[in-house]
């Protein structure tokens, strides 16, 4: 008993210890934005009082390899754990990703990934549509849903990893740093990957030759340090690993999309328009792109980059060479239009003057040769924007003009009408949603409002279903959010709408109605989920609230992990085999955190 109070006394003076310590490293490095952010001009930056609800490895991860990785990289690892137990009041813990409880008893051969209903990839085909058409689930069974498992990932706390179903199993990533590979039926675990770097990202499953020469199937997906993998879909043996960026700032955010034995990735690289606030910094070098590897090898085939090569724009008041235009990430899974040979890939802000046409916008490029066939700018023709820039804070990488910081983060949906007209259907964060023409180099067909907008938090996809798209109503923060469209695809006209319904969670931060997740479609029936932990299914044609599961509440995993649910943010349903799996927890700029994959069958 001794001996415990002991270690009890040592871990709290340690404790005590951290926290001293951590109050001056965030007075010096960190309270510029984060101690009383301004709602316009920092809207971005939790506050002191939401970052104590994080937990301290969310903190720590953050400052390590998260959007504040360029700020952590200046001080010690001992330091980033200080500055994580002053905000939190705990220690930052180690964490245990390997998995070796409820593993699979064999390990029997995969089959043939489309012999069976699947779901692979972000959309889950190639034209990134989210309509489960063939899942096995439609509105009539919505009653008959029943949770079966949850399965709790080790460190997480912003659950986006969405994962792939094919031939009975599932692989889905944690933003702590694995990969999972998960029996769809009874969530037994077969094996564990560990990436670089966490998954934040959807993953692809596809043909592969592995290294005897022998045929199977290839795992491939992106970590957020921008490698890119190819992992044995059997075993979880690396087949091969490709980084496609080295900027300092690159963020591996959007899916890869696998087609024709060629892997595209999208890269973002967020972390560096939250570094431009300090006015030390030259301002800015990163650019978006997306690469195009040989699926067999990882070896780069083409590479193709949103903006130009940042060129010098002179000297901040502090010395500083400026640079310029940078910025156009991608966050989101490219898009396949194959009888035209084109890549669709929608694109964000920039980050310096001067602002390029290419900045939110819709790009297509030219499958072969990784060239730019023709572009869309939509709303936003100057949306150059970072952190921190208002008139009390002189700062030379602010833009002349402070956009709103509009990108899209959804993925450009290629689908057609009634009519049989082919269309690129995509939300933006502004609160905008628009149809475009693909055979009219992009040309606007229609717009419609769904809401006001925000600079805070994307909109992470649509889903388009029998000529009807159904858009979620994203913007943290904004005075309208939440609630969910259905629009005719063919004219652009609403066909209903449903506002956003009373929170499920109690009142504080992180709580909201946004409703920013992908939303999925099944045969009659659209899923969104919302800030609040609430999963709700809608009627396709009326769009009455069929089904409602609450994810505020701790789990009983059948791994052993411990698991609590929270908003629902980044991947959307995932609907297959007559199952439906949800990721829930999301710890970022706003929302709750949670750690939960749940798996949901028909009761019979």
């Amino acid at each position: 008993m001794r001996k415990l109070v002991s270690l009890i006394s040592i871990s709290l003076l340690a404790c005590a210890a951290f926290a001293q310590d951590g109050e001056a490293l965030f007075t010096t490095h960190c309270a510029s934005c984060h101690l009383n952010p301004d709602p316009k001009d920092n809207a971005h930056a939790p506050s002191k009082e939401d970052m104590s609800k994080f937990t301290p490895n969310v903190v720590y991860s953050a400052l390590t390899d998260g959007l504040m990785r360029l700020q952590g990289a200046v001080i010690s690892d001992v330091e980033r754990r200080s500055i994580a137990t002053y905000l939190t009041g705990k220690q930052v813990a180690d964490i245990a990703l390997q998995q070796t409880t409820n593993m699979c008893p064999s390990n029997p051969a995969l089959g043939e990934p489309g012999a069976s209903p699947l779901w692979n990839g972000w959309g889950p085909d190639v034209r990134n549509d989210r309509y489960a058409q063939s899942g096995g689930i439609a509105a009539a069974d919505l009653p008959k849903l029943k949770l079966k498992w949850a399965y709790g990932l080790p460190g997480e706390s912003q659950a986006r990893g969405q994962p792939a179903v094919v031939a009975g199993r599932m692989y889905v990533g944690n933003r702590a740093g694995a990969l999972y590979s998960v029996d769809a039926v009874s969530g037994c675990t077969y094996w564990t990957f560990l990436p670089r770097a966490g998954i934040r990202s959807a993953t692809s499953v596809a043909p592969a030759t592995l290294p005897d020469g022998s045929k199977g199937y290839a795992v491939y997906f992106i970590d957020m340090l921008a490698n890119t993998y190819a992992v044995n879909a059997q075993t979880g043996e690396l087949l091969w690993q490709t980084q496609v960026e080295t900027h300092e700032s690159v963020r591996g955010t959007g899916s890869v999309t696998v087609h024709n034995g060629r892997v595209y990735v999208p890269i973002t690289g967020v972390t560096e328009e939250n570094t431009a606030s300090n006015p030390d910094y030259s301002c800015c070098t990163f650019r978006g792109s997306v690469t195009s590897l040989d699926a067999a090898t990882g070896d780069v085939i083409w590479k193709f980059y949103t903006v130009e090569e940042p060129k010098p724009r002179g000297t901040s008041a502090n010395g500083k060479p400026l640079f310029g235009p940078a910025g156009v990430g991608i966050w989101s899974a490219p898009t396949i239009d194959e009888g035209r040979g084109l890549v669709y890939v929608a694109t964000g802000n920039a980050y310096a003057d001067p602002a390029p046409p290419t900045a939110d916008a819709i790009l297509a490029i030219s499958i072969d040769k990784g060239e730019l066939v023709w572009s869309k700018q939509l709303t936003t023709p100057s949306d150059t924007w970072i952190g921190g820039c208002n008139p009390n804070t002189p700062n030379a990488n602010c833009p002349e003009e402070v956009g709103p910081d509009f990108d899209f983060s959804a993925s450009p949906v290629l689908t057609h009408g009634k009519s049989g007209r082919e269309l690129l259907v995509i939300p933006q964060k502004s609160g905008m949603a628009y149809a475009l023409d693909p055979a009219n180099n992009g040309a606007l067909v229609w717009e419609y409002r769904a809401g006001s907008g925000s600079p805070v938090g994307g909109v992470w996809g649509a889903a388009v279903a029998d000529g009807v798209a159904f858009v979620a109503v994203g913007g943290y923060r904004a005075a309208e959010t939440g609630g969910i469209h259905g629009i005719d695809i063919d004219t652009g006209q609403r066909l209903w709408f449903t506002p956003a319904q009373a929170p499920l969670c109690a009142a504080g931060p992180g709580c909201g109605p946004t409703q920013s997740a992908a939303v999925t479609a099944i045969p009659g029936a659209v899923f969104s989920g919302s800030q609040d932990g609430g999963m709700r299914a809608y009627d396709a044609n009326t769009g009455a609230i069929l089904w409602t599961f609450d994810a505020n509440k701790d789990f009983e995993t059948i791994n052993g992990v411990k698991a609590n649910g929270g908003s629902f943010d980044g991947a959307g349903p995932v609907v297959a085999g007559g199952m439906v799996y949800l990721l829930s927890g999301n710890s970022g700029f706003v929302g709750r955190p949670g750690n939960v994959l749940l798996a949901f069958e028909l009761e019979k």
